[in-house]
């Protein structure tokens, strides 16, 4: 079997998000980010997170609405950190035989969510910050049910040349009670 090869990589990172075909409008997304950082996360989000209508779980990927994106700079000025805020309303395709928000759909939330603010500092330093899941630590707190409005922030903590790391906290909108917690960490791949 010969190796996998991605049509959109670059010598700079395993994927460019300037390549990457435009995914909703970043218009409709608050905070101080910049505007191509906000665009290019969306675009990350609608080429991998999405995908086609027959990709795995289009229809949960759909339901990702980045509401806010922000970057915030330590008092020396030499450490950016993205928080990137989205939200889902849960709906049937998400739910286990008990009601319920299955773990694997919180999961691949949380893997696609995490990313946002990864992507997003890429784009400010001008590196890539797409790259592959390496772990994805996940702690679940409380069930989530039809209807629930997840609020799911995520924070980019290192983006180095080859690994990258965020946390993540998904909360019921609503009452703020914590449903996940999660620390991920992708990498580079070496082409």
């Amino acid at each position: 079997m010969p190796p996998f090869q991605s049509s959109l990589a670059t010598e700079r990172g395993w994927v460019d998000p300037h390549a990457l075909p435009k995914y909703a409008d970043a218009a409709h997304v608050a905070g101080n980010a910049p505007a191509d950082a906000k665009q290019l996360t969306l675009n990350t989000l609608g080429a991998y997170g999405v995908g086609a209508a027959d990709c795995f779980a289009h229809a949960v990927g759909r339901q990702i609405r980045i509401t806010e994106m922000d970057v915030n700079v330590d008092r020396k000025g030499d450490r950016r950190e993205v928080v990137v805020v989205a939200e889902v309303q849960v709906t049937k395709e998400m739910l286990n035989g008990a009601g319920l928000v299955h773990g694997g759909c919180l999961c691949y939330l949380i893997d696609n969510c995490a990313a946002f603010p990864l992507v997003a500092l890429g784009v400010m330093q001008k590196t890539n910050g797409v790259g592959v899941t390496q772990a994805l630590n996940v702690l679940f707190h409380a069930p989530a049910s039809l209807q629930t409005c997840m609020r799911i922030t995520s924070t980019s903590v290192t983006l180095g040349g080859r690994i990258m790391t965020s946390r993540c906290e998904v909360a019921d909108k609503a009452s703020g009670r914590m449903i996940a917690s999660a620390l991920l960490g992708k990498m580079q791949p070496k082409l």
